[in-house]
């Protein structure tokens, strides 16, 4: 029986084809449940101060939940990124779970589970290869590589797309599969031929799953690049006539790029607008501040630590700096691997097409993310290889079954091996999880495992300084410092640090320093502004939180904190009632009137402007939302303010932090 036929078979009878077996559900199952379970320690873990702030937990428009506005600002250009669908997305989470961070590591625990299910089914349904495809999709499920995907909320953007990714593929192999089946009834001569449209809507639809991938991150452009692997392994549409002497039914590498014109048309339009919008945003570095020469040995030499790191994942971090200049033997010795790796999946194309297909999969897909184009300050990432390692994933697990049937090892050898890989990864995986618990311990170990980190540095001293451990965070700051000298960030941080310890004077030294760079952004503001009124300066409070809210006007954050000056400051002359409850009230729409700290202030606001009433109810709302929350500090302070408001008294007193 030709191929095409078999594959015809297998759409008549379904029943029949190895997709729809008993032994395939159970793996589907078994590999749902070793996720969850594996995964489980995550719904302790909390946000961490490195981008959720961005993505969720200060975003007001993500905290207005799903909402008609909302959904509408996601189509916006934001963070230097345009994916709609991941803003979504968070955005589906807060209506469902608020800020609690189990609700959002659900659901991207959720997406990665359903990816490494359709994942298998993928590879099943085209190789017929079960236990291939089973360890390929345990690979996925369980690599310490994939932890950071997984388990950073703001990386929804990636078990998101690839959710999508993988459903673009199934659909067009069932697109392919129709295509296979008409040409077969064809050829023989059938009456009945499987309706164009029919087949066509295969198509389109993996055509609109890709969109969507595209639209919740951008890195899926090289996906028509892996179809176009798939047809060469394993779905086996196109071969090189030296490979294949009776190459009926095959189709040419031009007939088949042609076929698949929209969707590099997609990608082509994606990769405009990516670029646009991130260097609209600043995130694209320059030729001057990175040049050509550092560019390409990062490439080099991040393709090398990606391989090295596929087969010993450890000392993995958040951030990997990148320095200014690899050594010559990194560089070399990585371009001598690459080349020579390259050389060995060309050279084994007619016989071993899995290796072929597998490494060009891991080196394409890679491409968007690699360093040519330099988006963010990092050399490499964790997260950039949730889809690039399958390749080398398919590379290694038919490889190894090709070895063991050469050499005639014993299955039940086979699979101890398999099983003992599965065994370490999840160990290593599990460790891998705990360091995301919080930003301390992501951090201080990103400092122990990269060196010559600054930015890991100061992270680790925000969290540490607002933890209450000011001797030590101040240590990080000194040393993110010395590492890079001028480090905004670090100035900052060391500015709030020198204030919380009192030492008011010094922390002006840095303040001034960064105001005398420039005009600092409205994020930059708002932090100048806490410090600015922890050392007692409300002038200069009110000055950095007005120009920073003219800058970027939704801040809640510094919305709620220049309305408590407004209302409560026991100076008169920076008090004014009416501007207290204009700004009060818009902090707490932005925040949809959840936040009991923002209710409170709402609630001194509108005593300063003699509404009594109004603030009794705020004061009430406010304790209510705190007992729920389990604030009972801040619960008992809003009643105290409650009564104080009923006896038609505002409260005046120093900005609470």
């Amino acid at each position: 029986m030709s191929r095409l036929a078999a594959e015809a078979k297998n759409l008549e009878h379904p029943m029949d084809c190895t997709f729809c077996s008993r032994r395939t559900a159970l793996i589907c199952l078994l590999l749902a449940a070793m996720t969850l379970a594996a995964y489980w320690p995550v719904f302790r873990n909390g946000f961490v101060n490195f981008d959720d702030p961005v993505y969720v937990t200060e975003n007001p428009h993500v905290q207005a939940g799903l909402t008609p506005q909302a959904i509408a600002w996601a189509f916006g250009s934001h963070d230097a990124n345009w994916f709609p669908l991941t803003w979504i997305s968070h955005e589906l989470d807060v209506k469902l779970y608020g800020l609690t961070p189990a609700g959002h590591h659900l659901t991207s625990l959720f997406f990665h589970l359903a990816n490494g299910v359709l994942l298998f089914l993928l590879f099943n349904r085209m190789t017929g290869a079960l236990w291939c495809s089973a360890l390929v999709a345990a690979l996925f499920a369980f690599h310490p590589m994939h932890v950071e995907s997984v388990v950073w909320v703001s990386e929804r953007k990636d078990v998101l797309s690839t959710f999508f990714f993988v459903l673009a593929l199934m659909t067009y192999v069932r697109f392919t599969r129709s295509d296979a089946m008409a040409a077969d009834r064809e050829v023989r001569g059938s009456r009945f031929c499987v309706g164009r449209s029919k087949r066509m809507l295969w198509y389109w639809l993996a055509l609109l799953l890709f969109a969507l991938g595209l639209m919740s991150k951008p890195m899926l452009v090289t996906l028509p690049f892996v179809m176009l692997l798939l047809d060469y392994w394993p779905l086996q549409r196109f071969g090189f006539k030296a490979e294949s002497p009776n190459h009926s039914g095959l189709l040419s590498l031009s007939s088949l790029c042609y076929e698949k014109l929209p969707f590099f048309l997609l990608s082509a339009l994606s990769i405009v607008v990516t670029f646009l919008v991130q260097r609209a945003g600043g995130a694209t570095a320059s030729l001057t501040e990175i040049p050509p020469r550092q560019r390409l040995s990062n490439v080099l030499v991040s393709y090398g630590r990606y391989l090295g790191k596929l087969v010993w994942p450890v000392d993995l971090a958040v951030l990997y700096p990148l320095p200014a200049q690899w050594s010559v033997w990194q560089v070399a010795g990585s371009a001598l691997v690459l080349v020579a790796l390259t050389l060995l999946a060309v050279r084994l194309v007619p016989k071993h097409r899995y290796l072929t297909v597998g490494w060009f999969w891991f080196l394409g897909t890679l491409v968007p993310v690699i360093g040519v184009v330099q988006v963010g300050e990092q050399a490499m990432a964790d997260r950039y290889t949730y889809i690039p390692y399958i390749g080398l994933f398919v590379l290694v697990c038919w490889s190894a079954e090709a070895l063991a049937g050469g050499c005639k090892v014993p299955k039940v050898f086979m699979a101890s091996a398999a099983l003992c890989l599965i065994a370490t990864l999840l160990v290593s995986m599990h460790m891998q999880t705990l360091y995301w618990r919080n930003t301390e311990t992501l951090f201080r170990h990103a400092v122990e495992v990269t060196g010559d980190n600054p930015t890991a540095q100061e992270a680790l001293a925000g969290a540490l300084s607002q933890a209450g451990k000011q001797e030590e965070a101040e240590q990080h700051c000194l040393e993110a410092l010395r590492l890079r000298r001028g480090f905004t960030e670090a100035q900052i941080t060391y500015a709030s640090v020198l204030a919380r310890e009192g030492r008011f004077s010094e922390a002006y030294t840095y303040l001034v320093e960064v105001l005398r760079k420039g005009p600092p952004d409205a994020a930059v503001r708002y932090r100048l502004a806490q410090i600015f009124s922890l050392c007692g300066d409300t002038t200069r409070a009110v000055e950095q939180y007005s120009e920073g809210l003219r800058l970027q006007a939704d801040q809640p954050e510094a919305l709620n904190n220049l309305a408590w000056i407004r209302a409560t400051h026991p100076n008169l002359a920076f008090r004014n009632g009416d501007e207290a409850v204009r700004l009060a009230e818009r902090a707490c729409e932005l925040t949809r009137y959840a936040r009991p700290l923002m209710i409170g202030t709402l609630a001194a606001a509108y005593a300063e402007a003699g509404r009594f009433d109004d603030a009794v109810q705020a004061a009430n709302k406010a304790r209510l939302l705190a007992l729920a929350s389990g604030l009972k500090e801040l619960a008992n302070k809003n009643q105290q303010l409650g009564e104080l408001y009923r006896a038609h008294h505002p409260y005046h007193d120093q900005l609470i932090e």
